[in-house]
């Protein structure tokens, strides 16, 4: 088995954890301590949990993060919406985002099925 960087789902994460550091750059400046903050810190959670879940070595604890990855992909989709509903960012640019958090999203649930297995 590989490590944490082989995996897909990783990085693509790591692909959107940029794309939100760079779209979130143009919001108002008075949401740098609020929805900036709230949706780096949850884009940047995603694939730091996968990777903790991986380098802890058990099966079991290595679902338990990517189950609190997934939460932290759950989370940065309201973020996301809240974001698109206070004009921050357009449509396209929310699509597109919303379209790669989606995958994710799929990926890492399929991670924990596989797991289960």
């Amino acid at each position: 088995m590989g490590t944490h960087k082989d995996l897909t789902v990783w990085q693509k994460s790591i692909h959107l954890v940029k794309m939100i550091y760079v779209e979130t750059k143009s919001f108002p400046k008075e949401e740098l301590f609020g929805l900036i903050s709230q949706m780096r810190r949850s884009a940047v959670s995603i694939p730091s949990n996968i990777a903790e879940g991986f380098g802890r070595g058990s099966k079991k604890e290595c679902e338990h993060f990517v189950y609190i990855a997934l939460g932290s992909a759950s989370e940065l989709e309201t973020q996301l919406i809240i974001a698109k509903e206070l004009d921050y960012f357009s449509g396209d640019k929310f699509n597109t985002l919303n379209m790669i958090l989606t995958e994710i999203i799929k990926m890492l649930s399929a991670l924990i099925n596989s797991m289960k297995k």
